[in-house]
């Protein structure tokens, strides 16, 4: 049959094209169906554009910084409307480039939003209104929709943004209210506060970035208090109250703030609407759909990887589990991904990034007498001439019994790039010892991991 695929995928985020493209590249006859932009939400509002909005918040502290370098620079301001319009261009480069990709691998692009039928049939409604409806057949299906951000359940709520609200946006205005303690939070505090917006971050609990190495996240709200952002923990919102631009956030405490936007990054779910799962028996639990080892559903053919699955919700996972299901589909491999060596980072200010366990993780697993911390806190180079007090913190992680690196952490520039270098030893299982016999490069900070004593 024409419409009968080796693989149909429903989601063009990273997850979905990483299968597909694979699967292509096996020779396999490949249909990916999107009702959105393809590239989903890391490329067209998630980690692309946020990363892009990072970059530009640095400029400020760049300038003000100038003259210990030489450089004298008489003015300088923030227009972050400019800033906002070049990311939506490079966003939309991006897609672009992402279709051609699919179309030079030999997949099949169709635009509409598909809902199984059958264990081997979707129904397509399609997203251009001049055309019709289709009905499409494969031997394999796999679900890649990905995830959304929720807004809490209270008044008002329609009234503040989320995540993809925010790449939207013309300008900022002159003060913001960000709800949450996670990365996304915390990454869009400090790039506001980088631009120049009074930033005020409610936080439920008493800690930031849960999951996270504990000394790691005081290490960053210290910091992020000395730039000026206005955390306050323990504080829950309401209500929301008066109109864009001019927002009365109302706390459980009986506090109110004024401001002129909230942001909401209390969380995402999987983007389950639509897709018929009930109708046709593929078991969920906790609104997530049920997977094994291999990211199979119940039912033998069909698949489902990234947020939909929720192993782990970051974009490098999905693309792994994506690569993996391919291989193994139509390679004949028996890969598994590893999710005990995810690495992770946050690009706030200072960035953070880990591999492996926390120091709290490898103490409650393996008891205090059987790990070994190593830790440099120190001014970086690039702080030197300012005087800065600026620091940046790593730490080693070690099995005192088989002196096997389980973790390893670092807050400060360049955290993310370096953290990937440092996971591939990890995963090959590098001791303490590989890293003392590693000669260091100097002078960087990164020396600082195979110096520790």
């Amino acid at each position: 049959m024409k419409d009968t695929f080796d693989l149909i995928v429903l989601g063009a985020g990273s997850g979905g094209l990483a299968a597909a493209k694979r699967a292509a590249s096996h020779g396999a006859r490949v249909a990916i169906v999107e009702g959105d932009r393809v590239g989903g939400t890391c490329v067209i509002r998630g980690c692309v554009p946020k990363k892009l909005l990072v970059y530009g918040s640095q400029y400020d502290e760049y300038l003000k910084d100038s003259h210990y370098f030489g450089i004298e620079i008489s003015r300088s301001s923030i227009d972050s409307s400019v800033l906002l319009n070049n990311v939506r261009r490079e966003v939309d480069r991006l897609n672009r480039l992402h279709v051609e990709l699919l179309e030079k691998s030999g997949v099949e692009i169709i635009s509409g939003w598909g809902s199984i039928t059958s264990p081997t049939s979707i129904s397509v409604i399609s997203s251009d209104k001049s055309k019709k409806n289709k009905e499409i057949h494969a031997r394999n299906i796999l679900i890649a929709v990905g995830g959304r951000p929720v807004r809490p359940d209270i008044p008002g709520a329609a009234l503040g943004w989320v995540s993809d609200d925010m790449f939207l946006q013309k300008n900022w205005p002159e003060k913001v209210v960000i709800v949450g303690a996670g990365f996304i939070a915390c990454e869009f505090s400090c790039i506001m506060n980088g631009l120049g917006v009074e930033v005020v971050q409610l936080v439920r609990g008493n800690t930031l970035l849960k999951g996270f190495d504990q000394e790691l996240s005081l290490f960053l709200e210290e910091n992020m208090r000395k730039e000026g952002i206005d955390l306050q923990f323990q504080k829950t919102l309401s209500a929301l109250e008066g109109c864009q631009g001019d927002l009365k956030v109302l706390l459980q405490c009986n506090e109110a703030i004024d401001c002129g936007g909230v942001l909401f990054a209390t969380g995402r779910k999987p983007f389950l609407d639509g897709l018929n799962l009930d109708k046709i028996g593929i078991v969920q639990e906790a609104e997530r759909i049920k997977v094994d080892s291999g990211n199979a559903t119940n039912i033998a053919n069909i698949f489902a990887i990234g947020d939909v699955a929720g192993h782990v919700q970051l974009t490098p996972v999905a693309v792994e589990e994506g690569r993996v299901l391919a291989d193994n589909l139509f390679s004949g491999t028996h890969r598994k991904v590893k999710y005990n060596l995810i690495p992770k980072a946050v690009f706030s200010k200072p960035e953070i990034a880990s591999i492996g366990l926390s120091e709290n993780e490898a103490l409650d697993k393996f008891g205090g007498g059987n790990v070994q911390v190593y830790r440099s806190k120190f001014r970086p180079m690039s702080q030197s001439l300012q005087k800065s007090e600026r620091r940046c913190l790593l730490k080693l992680v070690v099995d005192v019994k088989t002196d096997k690196i389980l973790g390893c952490q670092m807050a400060g520039e360049h955290s993310a790039e370096i953290i990937q270098m440092a996971s591939i030893a990890i995963s090959m299982g590098a001791t303490k010892l590989d890293f003392d016999q590693t000669m260091a490069l100097h002078p960087t900070i990164a020396e600082e991991f195979v110096t520790m004593r």
